[in-house]
């Protein structure tokens, strides 16, 4: 039986069912794609808000032992490097063998008689327990009619009287505290605890930045005679640190040389704090990074080529196309042979130095002219057209770095103190933690004992005296 043909009317029905099952599968299809998009959405927003699986950046992660050429450790054979011997003793105790009735020297382990005898000695450096020493002044006073105030008597190593009420801290516990707080950076809590475990003495943590003040006012002297040194330096490095006080931003800023360091707290950025600590007449280099602010001082300058090396390296993580880019290669080349010169120094004759020095120079002007396509490649272009003269200077002042790394080890102690601290609640105490930091500072550059210094350059203050042991010429 042959298949029945379907009728116009059947057809035109079966079309238009088809067509409702289209549209129909089109909606459907339309409302998948959009709950897919959504789900892909809320997929990528976990995955920006989830936490690595890996450590975190800061965290360097185990990496398989290299191969090494040679073992680690001095060679068979070699001398042993100990400790140098004390330069005095303070006690000598005799040690002798124990011995019987008949006077025989036995083996304590196994009673067996000794022979062959030698002599030794075995040094012991140790810590003498510290004890708190309280002194009772009896002074006398008297009511001068002229200046209308009573004058005290007061002993070459009593201190004024304490701002606090029922206790007072000798120059030696000052000394102390000054050190712990801002060379080693403890919190003054942990100062406060540290110096009642070992010393006995009782302060509160609230009480130490009142002291501090105190301290830093008997060391305002010497802390101008630093800035007035780096003022005579052929060289100073310059830096600057964000410094929280009591929540708003300040700023600390640094000025080092080779054998002084001043910090100094201001609320601005500008240039002019470098203008007003250096002066006017500053005739040395300036060495910096490339911040804005020292741009205006009017001071031979020298730019951080480290800087430079470290923003080249920043850029290719961030920009592939820079990285590939010949300027690229080109000035990080470049940048590492002017650094490599510098320590060849003392090995080339004037002549050849100077040729190579210059022509690294001409390289590093032509480099600045270059122009491309890629942002990243002008604008380092740029920078390096503007500061030419300033990057290459070092190659012809013997005594000049071409990097700006000791202004930075000058801050990073500050810099963890700030991360342990979180900053200061006042600003008194935030301008005298500048003021002791200084000190301590140059004390450490110039080899000095650090509480020692502190105590002579507090009883110079006290005696009148001026405080001039911080002064040496930088060279």
């Amino acid at each position: 039986m042959e298949p029945r043909t379907p009728s116009v009317e059947e057809l035109v029905a079966l079309v238009k069912e088809l067509r409702e099952r289209v549209a129909e599968l089109e909606r459907r299809n339309a409302r998948l794609e959009q709950e897919n998009a959504e789900l892909r959405r809320q997929l990528d927003e976990f995955k920006q808000n989830k936490p690595p699986s890996g450590p975190p950046s800061f965290v360097k992660v185990n990496l398989p032992p290299r191969r090494r050429k040679k073992k680690l450790g001095r060679p068979m054979g070699h001398p042993p490097a100990l400790r140098p011997p004390p330069p005095e003793i303070h006690q000598e105790i005799e040690v002798p063998l124990d011995s019987d009735d008949g006077g025989i020297c036995r083996c304590p382990h196994c009673r067996g008689e000794l022979s062959d005898f030698k002599d030794h000695e075995r040094v012991v450096e140790d810590i003498v327990p510290a004890k708190v020493v309280t002194t009772r002044y009896r002074t006398s006073s008297g009511f001068c009619k002229h200046c209308q105030k009573r004058v005290e008597s007061r002993h070459p190593q009593q201190p004024p009287p304490a701002d606090l009420p029922h206790a007072q801290l000798g120059l030696n516990a000052l000394a102390t505290a000054a050190v712990l707080k801002h060379d080693a950076g403890l919190p003054y809590r942990k100062v406060s605890r540290l110096l009642q475990d070992l010393c006995g003495i009782t302060i509160s943590p609230g009480a130490l930045p009142k002291q501090m003040r105190r301290v830093s006012q008997w060391l305002a002297e010497p802390y101008e005679r630093i800035k007035s040194a780096l003022r005579e330096s052929p060289v100073v490095h310059a830096d600057e640190t964000g410094a929280p006080v009591d929540g708003k931003n300040q700023w600390l800023w640094t000025l080092t040389s080779p054998l002084h360091t001043l910090f100094h707290l201001d609320p601005s950025r500008g240039g002019k704090v470098v203008l007003e600590l250096l002066g006017e007449k500053f005739d040395g280099h300036l060495v910096s990074d490339f911040f804005s602010a020292y741009n205006t001082l009017p001071y031979k300058q020298q730019k951080c080529n480290i800087h430079l090396l470290r923003d080249i390296k920043q850029t290719s993580e961030r920009n592939p196309d820079f990285a590939q880019s010949p300027f690229a290669r080109r000035l990080k080349r470049l940048v590492k042979e002017m650094l490599a010169l510098k320590k060849r120094w003392n090995e080339l004759d004037d002549a050849t130095y100077t040729r190579r020095a210059c022509r690294l120079h001409d390289r590093l002007e032509q480099l600045g002219k270059t122009r491309w396509d890629d942002h990243d490649v002008n604008r380092l272009a740029k920078r390096i057209s503007k500061h030419a003269s300033q990057l290459s200077a070092f190659l012809l002042e013997r005594n000049l770095p071409g990097e700006n790394n000791a202004a930075e080890r000058a801050l990073r102690p500050a810099v963890i103190i700030r991360k342990i601290s979180g900053g200061h609640r006042g600003a008194s105490t935030a301008k005298a933690s500048a003021v002791i930091s200084s000190i301590l500072r140059t004390a450490r550059q110039q080899g000095r004992h650090l509480i020692d210094t502190v105590k002579q350059l507090v009883h110079s203050h006290l005696a009148g005296q001026p405080a001039d042991m911080l002064t040496a010429t930088s060279g």
